[in-house]
């Protein structure tokens, strides 16, 4: 493997792409820690260290911009308005005619849907920019117990503006990078600027397990995260291989299929979208609690304070897991149609063992697929709730970086780049990295 690399670095052009990749991460990062115009960049410092968590969906932001989210930078909205534009583009795709024959034209059509997913990304972001705005005048909001003025009060509606286009622009900028580094590095752009948002965060999360815990517990943790990460890869790779042929035509003087292929169903289907999901839909309650009198309130806001704020509560625990398995075959009954998958298979001559084409098809599909998603839908379940027991046992939730979306994103991006740059070796006849 570390043949692999140094090859990968002695071919020009892939060298050219690695660092020119590497080179728009180090970019990001940059724009991660300038604050935005009008922020106390020492009273954001100071609510960080009085306050060691963030709840709900704060976390989950601020997990995809890499910490800049709290520190309210130039980034801070991260990469979080393009995932919610291009998830809602995607589901429309199913509910809007013209968004699906726009899916089906090909290049042209993907084209104008990004197109689109970008317009959607731009509205979201000064959506989000003034909500966060507005949540940073009040610091409780963000940071629990903290009474600094992380806004300077002072600033004015003209200053508000600038704020709000700044954030903006800013996430224009980090679309821009990620299809920069699609264009001319290596990898999906917009995947491996997560990856380094989530990857700059280990090193201080670890160091400050080691902290607070000590030499052992951080030994513990560690030897855990590189099982947990090997248990990842397994699962991530493992798929349902269904056996096709191709029968044999005729087509002019030439004959056609006769081949033998198979339709790779993956157990994890559905990637890291169900965890998103239900993450966004149990912050839902707590957004309700805040809107309440918080010197007299209801009687379901003080329920779902106890019960659904509390990450380590075993209500709140039990929730999240059934959220997960529901949103797992939900996102994987709209992406993949096994009735379309039997029509195409028809259409060219192709059909399973044992398994008439058409109808019969559809239905064994459906069948694998509904099988293989159930134990997909429990293996996420049990991976998002890794930081929920480790805060539970330890206190440590913030400071927990293995687990939940961080280490499903990681493992993922990471063994997609590596295909790509294996793929690129074996095109010049290298060993690749898997090997």
């Amino acid at each position: 493997m570390l043949t692999a690399f140094a090859r990968a670095f002695r071919t020009p052009d892939l060298r050219r792409k690695i660092l020119f990749s590497m080179a728009i991460m180090g970019l990001f990062r940059l724009g991660s820690v300038i604050p935005t115009p009008g922020v106390s960049y020492q009273a954001v410092q100071t609510c960080i260290d009085q306050s060691k968590t963030s709840s709900g969906l704060y976390s989950l932001i601020n997990l995809f911009s890499g910490g800049a989210l709290l520190q309210l930078s130039i980034f801070a909205l991260g990469i979080m308005p393009y995932i919610t534009a291009s998830i809602i583009v995607q589901l429309l795709t199913v509910v809007i005619p013209r968004f699906e024959d726009l899916k089906k034209e090909g290049q042209s059509g993907t084209a104008r849907l990004t197109q689109y997913t970008r317009y959607l990304t731009i509205g979201l972001a000064i959506l989000q920019s003034t909500g966060l705005i507005a949540l940073a005048r009040q610091p409780g909001q963000l940071f629990s117990g903290c009474q600094e003025d992380i806004i300077y009060s002072d600033i004015g509606i003209f200053g508000i503006i600038v704020m709000v286009v700044t954030m903006t622009a800013g996430t224009g900028v980090i679309m821009w990078l990620g299809e920069l580094i699609t264009d001319r590095g290596i990898g999906n752009g917009m995947s491996l600027l997560i990856f380094t948002s989530i990857a700059s965060g280990f090193p201080s999360s670890l160091w400050q397990i080691k902290l607070q815990r000590g030499w052992t517990l951080f030994t513990v943790v560690l030897a855990a995260g590189l099982v947990l990460v090997a248990l990842v890869v397994f699962v991530e790779q493992a798929q349902r291989r269904i056996p096709v042929q191709y029968a044999k035509r005729m087509i002019g003087r030439r004959m056609y299929g006769g081949s033998s292929t198979y339709i790779p169903l993956k157990v994890n289907q559905a990637g890291v979208i169900p965890v998103i999901f239900a993450s966004s839909l149990l912050y839902l309650p707590a957004l309700a609690v805040n809107l309440t009198d918080r010197n007299n309130p209801p009687g379901w806001a003080t329920w779902v304070q106890t019960y659904l704020v509390r990450g380590d509560h075993p209500i709140y625990m039990a929730l999240y897991f059934g959220l997960i398995v529901f949103f797992t075959y939900f996102y994987v009954a709209i992406t993949f149609n096994p009735t379309e998958v039997a029509d195409n298979m028809k259409k060219y001559g192709g059909f399973i063992p044992g398994i008439r084409a058409g109808r019969p098809t559809a239905e064994y599909l459906d069948y694998v697929l509904s099988r293989i998603t159930l134990a997909g839908a429990i293996y996420l379940g049990m991976i998002a709730l890794i930081p929920l027991i480790a805060l539970g046992l330890f206190h440590a939730n913030r400071s927990f970086p293995f687990g939940g979306t961080a280490i499903l994103i990681i493992v993922g991006v990471g063994l997609e780049t590596v295909k790509q740059i294996e793929s690129q070796l074996q095109q010049r006849n290298y060993e690749g990295f898997l090997r």
